[in-house]
């Protein structure tokens, strides 16, 4: 049989065919508009994602035997705000996860309501980017649109309304609206009161390898498929690239390299840091995860080399770094603000620490170790709650990198493993789509059939002491900066 996941991304929905023994068939990808309407703000049109994945299944499937097409599940951009009426239709574009406009929301949230109701609540305490801030924002800036909300769903459940009319959410997912009792899988009625709104508006809460139904008559009949076609519930677009990873059971590590950073810990029993500096979020194999989030990674490098040093050679520039562990010149990576673990919308990317000696590899060097510096403050709190974690996969276009790998495996001081097919959320939501047909009795079952590893980095001991020092230096720079955050504008 063949199971189709779609990873409903950022820039571009990525849809992938995978058989029942995990080989990848074709992926397609398919690209919408992001709106800036306002400084900080980040919109789209979820009728452009429907009409998207649309397009792109017809292309994906347009060779294979469409009669074998038994399951679809996703991997979606967390946080996104998708709101309906009562005729169906969305009555503004989606709020995304990298809008900053909530910032009075999540004030009140945190500072009025306060951050240990809060943890009590959900696990969790209020960033620019969940679901819950946005939701009062509509509230308080749009009262006429808030007065028309009838359904209120997470972005990959907009797609899946639309191929089942079931309105559906998973829980991996639903941990990040700041809605959820995460701890018992239920929402939570205080939040609900909080935000304004009724239960009933909310989706049905599914774990991730659940069929919520099958497709639409009209879908199948439009896409060629059989109408018994199975939908899962699918994952939030962390917890998809974990499965895709084989980071689920307990005690195993993924660190994303991509737009954003995440380092994601997957555990069978439910954990807080006690500030709350990670995400404490229920995971798509029916478990517990705990995750950091960094809001710039990769595409620190991006705007490195194709803003600041104008090159599209990643590679040459990164074969002119010399030794490691001994750059005297830091990076804080801080381009959008920063999550975790500062919690922090006015933090900035700062260079310290340049004298008339520093060369532009120096500067390269600094972005990419300031990115796993900044991977390792949210490591760091993990440790701080007992947990033990020796290796890690990696994926992510900046996983590409050996050298970033490298000063990875190092400065975490963890073995980090390569595996072979690196397609993240969309291979995680295929699998997800594989469990919810009975091709594989649980996740774990599936990762350990799907997912191989294909090389390791080892840490180098000499390079870990070096590291060690220099991210105790690091790590200062922050609290430093941090009252200067709050006057530069």
């Amino acid at each position: 049989m063949l199971y189709v996941g779609i990873d409903l991304g950022t820039s571009a929905v990525k849809l992938l065919l995978m058989d029942g023994e995990g080989k990848i068939q074709k992926i397609v990808s398919r690209e919408y508009p992001l709106y800036f309407p306002h400084p900080g703000w980040s919109e789209q049109k979820p009728e452009d994602w429907y009409e998207q994945v649309m397009d792109g299944m017809k292309e994906l499937i347009a060779e294979a035997d469409k009669s074998k097409v038994a399951g679809i599940s996703f991997g979606g951009q967390m946080h996104g705000l998708v709101i309906l009426d009562k005729e169906d239709q969305v009555i503004r574009p989606a709020i995304l996860w990298n809008d900053g406009r909530t910032y009075e929301e999540c004030d009140y949230l945190n500072n009025v309501i306060g951050k240990e109701k809060l943890s009590e609540y959900t696990a969790n305490i209020s960033f620019t980017g969940f679901t819950a801030p946005k939701i009062l924002w509509v509230k308080n800036k749009e009262p006429e649109n808030f007065k028309k909300i009838v359904k209120i769903m997470l972005p990959k459940d907009y797609i899946a309304y639309k191929l089942t009319g079931v309105n559906c959410t998973d829980v991996s997912d639903a941990s990040g609206m700041l809605l959820m009792d995460v701890k018992n899988r239920r929402w939570s009625k205080e939040m609900c009161e909080i935000c304004g709104i009724s239960e009933e508006m909310l989706p049905k809460l599914y774990e991730s390898y659940e069929c919520v139904g099958t497709v639409k008559p009209e879908i199948a009949r439009e896409l060629g498929i059989p109408e018994t076609v199975k939908v899962a519930a699918g994952a939030g677009d962390n917890a998809a690239a974990a499965v895709g990873t084989g980071t689920v059971g307990d005690g195993m590590c993924n660190i994303s390299l991509g737009t954003s950073g995440t380092i994601f810990i997957s555990s069978e029993k439910f954990g807080v840091d006690k500030n709350n500096a990670l995400h404490a979020f229920a995971h798509a194999d029916g478990h517990y995860h705990l995750m950091g989030c960094m809001l710039s990674a990769a595409s620190c490098n991006k705007w490195w080399m194709d803003e600041i040093i104008g090159t599209s050679d990643y590679g040459a520039e990164q074969k002119k770094i010399g030794a490691l562990g001994e750059n005297h010149v830091y990076f804080l990576p801080y381009l959008m603000g920063e999550r975790s673990p500062h919690n922090n919308p006015n933090a900035r990317g700062t260079f310290i620490g340049m004298t008339m000696d520093t060369t532009r590899a120096d500067m390269t060097q600094a972005v990419l170790e300031g990115v796993a510096f900044a991977l390792r403050d949210s490591f760091e709190v993990a440790k701080s709650l007992g947990i033990k974690i020796e290796r890690t996969k990696i994926c992510g276009g900046g996983a590409k990198s050996p050298l970033w790998k490298k000063m990875i495996a190092s400065i975490l001081n963890l073995k980090v493993d390569v595996i072979e097919s690196e397609e993240g959320p969309a291979l995680g939501g295929a699998m997800l789509a594989a469990v919810a047909c009975g091709e594989y009795k649980n996740v774990e079952e599936a990762a350990a059939k799907i997912v191989r590893i294909v090389d390791t980095v080892e840490p180098e001991e000499e390079l870990v002491k070096k590291y060690d020092e220099r991210y105790q230096q690091f790590r200062q720079i922050y609290p430093a900066c941090k009252p200067l955050f709050d006057i530069i504008k």
